[in-house]
């Protein structure tokens, strides 16, 4: 059992949510999105550089909320959060890794989950699905999401009233 104040979890996921929409959407850049999923070191680079940029804007925003409400965090609680949804961020925009847990899900105990994937994608050859929603996409802000719930925890031990 953590030893957490509620209250501060829900603000610190509420924080880190927010963070995360504004970094995932505003901050990354055009390279960054169209980039980090391609193979080799070109693509693990832009991957990285969308994952820093991510982390800091979860870090300051964390700081600005902490500051005004104000909460008492452990710094080493919300670092080691931030790193753990860091790799995990990063490990899913590589796209090619989240999508063979997708595979594998549908393999073995989600049979359909690789169609809902795909859902949305331009056929092969053509460019006729110019769009955001995607089942990819819906899959990847999931994953995000949830990781951010892990964070959220992480962040809060030790922040008891």
């Amino acid at each position: 059992m953590l030893n957490a104040d509620p209250a501060v979890f829900a603000a610190l996921f509420v924080a880190l949510f927010t963070a995360h929409q504004v970094a995932d959407h505003w901050i990354q850049t055009h390279a960054q999105a169209f980039g980090k999923g391609a193979p080799g070191w070109a693509g693990r680079w832009l991957c990285a550089r969308h994952v820093a940029t991510l982390t800091l804007t979860k870090a300051v925003v964390l700081v600005v909320v902490a500051a005004a409400l104000p909460l008492h965090l452990q710094v080493w609680a919300v670092a080691v959060g931030l790193a753990v949804d860091a790799v995990s961020h990063y490990w899913a925009d590589r796209r090619t890794t989240l999508l063979a847990l997708v595979d594998w899900l549908d393999a073995t105990v989600l049979p359909g989950k690789s169609a809902f994937a795909r859902l949305g994608q331009p056929r092969p050859g053509h460019d006729d699905a110019p769009h955001l929603g995607t089942g990819a996409y819906a899959l990847d802000q999931s994953w995000h999401v949830g990781w951010l719930l892990v964070a959220a925890l992480i962040a809060c031990t030790g922040s008891a009233s």
